[in-house]
Order: structure tokens, then sequence, then C-alpha cells
């Protein structure tokens, strides 16, 4: 069954749903562990059977994987790890014949140092790619030029020996950051943005979106905390206020100029926005660039009624269809995991869903998410995250599992031995044993994007008070409610109710809805049709 697409708007991303796809985890086609293109390209009848409206994938780029395809080498091949051009190409081309949109990662912020720009930088410190990347002359004690640091722990800054000068990396030091003061660099993406645009491609997600500009004068960020390079990389971040490394306005330039490029193709920007202040989002996106941006903060929160609704209700009011919604990534715990790593987390998951799947914006599923998974269980030893490697607690290797498409040996993803190693899944995870089952968390998940696209244009009425357990709102005449407890909860409603979607347990009592725990119900009222 492929989804009806009949009710899509004039422009094609408002209210959307996308599903992201981390290539090297999803599906092999050759049996060389990794996953690929051509994989990917056989599976796209699950993503149209689940009801997505566009696929986002993972880097795919010619990179030394320093970083899993986050160190772009260049910016317009297919590594050969993942397949070639022509791949690509049909990709494309059965995604669009099954309606589906492709979206891509645009990785603007650094490069691989086996870039050739950063080649010839650091061979030639009088070259003309020198100041395409960010290099300085260390302090006066010797040490690096400021006290920046690195998302993934220690000093933002590498000594190159040779010129006797830093490089700076707000990641890994194998991923130098460009110079976006430079107008090659400008000038590079925009032919990067065309080139993907003209083979068709619907879309980007942009990589690290606040971080493309620094200040002009690369003044030290006032520390907050101690800072010990030692500690667990959040607790290194949060020892300083990030007022000169990352959010300078200077970026939202470059976003107006990308969104002139793809408005001529009917594209979608999408940032990675890491703020978690509603305001600062605002900030980022003001309606003349990105069309929008990922809001992390439901990534962040407890399981709790008063968390829930700080991150839901400002944010909505403030921002309304420039944000895109999402419980997980291939950055963080899957979202089961976080929330309860058994049958609670993965209903509270769905029940967290069900409440983004109303409000204003572009909704995200992360791969997996739809067969209600947790983390993979990678062996002790065995993890390939560079970040797991500096910091345990904070590794990616357990959202990066292979997907699990069927009972079996590496649960059908590969026919060899998959690039990162973890148990096999239970039946009841994989694929096979989901799809076409309505109570099947797949089920759930087909139902409920079904029902997401009729909700109507209207704006978010609060309705659930502010307080007590049940989180609740209204759109026109569809509402929306989630009991966030561990004790069933009622709500009242009209008399004359319909209810579109409802996870396990939820019945309707007499001008009652009665919502076990961690249970989410849509209704409609007065018998009308949505709009």
């Amino acid at each position: 069954m492929v989804a009806d697409r009949s009710r899509r708007r004039p422009t094609w991303w408002p209210g959307a749903t996308g599903y992201e796809v981390y290539l090297r985890s999803f599906a092999d086609s050759d049996g060389d562990g990794v996953g690929d293109l051509p994989g990917l390209t056989g599976r796209l009848h699950h993503l149209a059977e689940l009801g997505v409206d566009f696929l986002w994938v993972t880097p795919f780029y010619g990179s030394p994987m320093a970083d899993w395809g986050y160190d772009v080498a260049d910016h317009c091949s297919v590594d050969p790890t993942f397949g070639t051009l022509d791949d690509f190409d049909e990709l494309v081309e059965r995604a669009h014949a099954l309606d589906l949109r492709v979206v891509v990662d645009l990785v603007p912020n650094h490069t691989s140092d086996q870039h050739p720009w950063f080649l010839s930088a650091r061979a030639d410190p009088e070259g003309d790619h020198r100041d395409r990347y960010i290099w300085r002359d260390p302090a006066p004690d010797g040490g690096p030029p400021n006290n920046w640091i690195s998302h993934f722990g220690g000093s933002a800054w590498t000594l190159d020996e040779a010129s006797g000068q830093y490089h700076l990396h707000l990641f890994l030091p194998e991923q130098p950051d460009l110079n976006w003061r430079h107008p090659a660099v400008v000038e590079e993406f925009d032919r990067i943005l065309r080139f993907w645009l003209e083979r068709g491609v619907d879309g980007f997600r942009i990589d690290m979106a606040g971080t493309l500009f620094k200040d002009r004068d690369l003044r030290s960020n006032p520390q907050v905390a101690d800072w010990d390079p030692a500690q667990p990389i959040w607790e290194q971040w949060q020892a300083f206020e990030h007022r000169h490394d990352v959010l300078q306005p200077e970026s939202l330039d470059i976003f107006r100029r990308w969104r002139a490029i793809v408005d001529d193709h009917d594209g979608y920007l999408m940032g990675e926005t890491f703020e978690l202040d509603p305001h600062g989002m605002a900030r980022l996106l003001p309606g003349d660039g990105l069309h929008g941006g990922f809001w992390f903060a439901p990534m962040h929160i407890r399981w709790r009624a008063d968390a829930i609704r700080r991150v839901l209700v400002e944010p909505t009011a403030l921002l309304g269809d420039r944000l895109v919604w999402a419980t997980g990534s291939h950055d963080i715990a899957r979202a089961p995991t976080r929330l309860g790593a058994d049958a609670a987390g993965r209903q509270r998951t769905l029940a967290l869903n069900v409440l983004l799947a109303g409000l204003p914006g572009v909704l995200v599923l992360y791969q997996g998410e739809e067969l209600g998974l947790v983390d993979g269980d990678v062996p002790e030893g065995a993890g390939l995250d560079p970040v797991g490697a500096t910091d345990g607690a904070a590794g990616r290797d357990g959202c990066r599992t292979p997907m699990p498409w069927s009972q079996g040996p590496a649960n059908g993803f590969t026919t060899g031995a998959p690039w990162l190693r973890s148990a096999e899944r239970q039946p009841e995870e994989t694929a096979a044993h989901q799809v076409g089952r309505r109570e099947s968390w797949f089920g759930h998940y087909q139902r409920l994007l079904a029902v997401r696209r009729q909700v109507p244009d209207e704006p978010v009425d609060w309705i659930d008070g502010g307080e007590g357990p049940v989180v609740a709102y209204r759109r026109g005449v569809m509402h929306v409610a989630a009991n966030t407890s561990d004790e069933a909860s009622a709500i009242e409603v009209d008399a004359d109710v319909t209810l579109e979607f409802a996870t396990p347990g939820v019945a309707l009592g007499e001008q009652a809805l009665l919502l076990p725990p961690r249970a989410a119900a849509i209704w409609t009222t007065t018998g009308d049709e949505p709009a």
C-alpha cells in the first residue's frame, strides 16, 4: 500500500513527514557489510508504505570516514562505499516514482583534512587555499589562539608543526573548519547546491547550521564553569558561554543566498539548528532563509507533563511551520531508550510523536523509530564512534546499529559482516514481523501518519489548562491528547466525537476519553470531516 499523496499543498513541505536514513546502517546491497544507495533504493517501498513524504539521506560523498561521512573530501561525488552517481540518480528516480522527495545532507562548516583544498592549504601556507580555512598563530604562551573547545571535547585547535600555526576545528582535528568570510568558499557551496539540485534532489539538511561564521576577531568565549579536557564532552561544552564560536548573525546572509537558489527548484532547506532557547531559534529562522530548523529540545527532556509543555507550547507560538520536530537522530540515544528502554519507553515515544504529529511544521522520524527500536547492543570494544572513543557515555554507536529487516544473521541487513557489530534483534523487532500488522509499532506509526495528513491548517489552542498529566490541544475540529502519567487519566470530550487515532487501550466513555498510562489519541468533534 502506497500512501495517498492527493492532499499535498502548493509547496510540498508544510505538514510533511520525513524519514532520516542513516545510510551506512539502512540496507546493504552487495554484502560488504555497509549500507549503500542501491540498498536504499531497494527498500523505498518500506518508506512509501509507512506514509512519509520525504527521506533525508546522511552523507554519501567521497570521504576518508573519520566521522563516518561527515568529513567530506569531495562534495560532488559518491563514495565507492555507497555506490556511484548513477546509483544516486536511480535512487532519486525511483523515489519520485513513489512520490517520495529526497533531501540530502549538506556539510558546510568543515571539510575533511583530505579535501584537496586543505591538502593544498597545509602544504603551502602562502598559497591561495590557506585562507579558505581558519589558521592562527599560537597565543603568547605557545598554546591555542583562544579558549574554544571542540564539540567532541578538548581544544578546537590543532598545531601544524610545519608552519607553526593552529587550524580551527569545532569537531575532529580531521574536520578543519572553513572560513566563510572567503568568497571562494561561498561560491563553491553555491555550485554544490546547484549540482545536486540539477540531479533532482528536493532539498538539503544543513549540518550544524549555526556554526558557519565565527567571530571576526576570534575572541575567547566567557568561561562560566571549571573546564577539564578529561570531563564528559557535554560538561566541557557547558563550561563556556558560546558567544563567539557559534550562532553568528552573518550565517543568515548565507541562508538567504541558498534560499534564492533552492526556491528556483521548489527545494526545502532544513537546518541542524542546535539552539535550545526558542527565541534563539527564532533569530536563526527569521523566515527568509532556512525554511525550517530542527528543534532539539524534545530530545533533551525528562518524561514529565510540565517539561513536555515547555518544549511544545512556546516554540509552536513563536515559530509555527518553521519548526522541524523529531524525537531522535543518529547523534543521540533512541527515544525509547532515553524514555524507558522497555515497553514504557516505546509507548512514551509514540505518545510524544502523536503530540508532534498534530502541530505545525515538519515531523522527521529516525530510521527504525517506526519499529519501536531501542538502541542496539554493541559489544564492549566493538564501538566505532569517534565520540565514544573519548567519552564512552556520549558514544552514538547504539543508535546507529543496522536496520533489522528480518529474522536471521545480521537481521537481513547484509549477507556479510555488518560494519558495526551488534546483537541480533528479536523477531518482533524486525520489519518483516511488523509490516502488515495493524497493532505493531509499524502499524501504529502508519496510521498516525495517515491521520497527520488530515490535520486542519488552523491555530493551535492548548486545552489542557497547563496543569495535570494530560497534555492536550486542538486545531479546529481536531483534538490531540497524550497522558504522560503511569496512571490512567480521563479527559472531557463533547458528546459527538470520532476517534481518528488511538494507541492501545484508549476508550470513549460518556463524554470522556479514557487514556491508559502513556496513551495518546486524536479525535474530531461534531462529526465534521477535518479540513
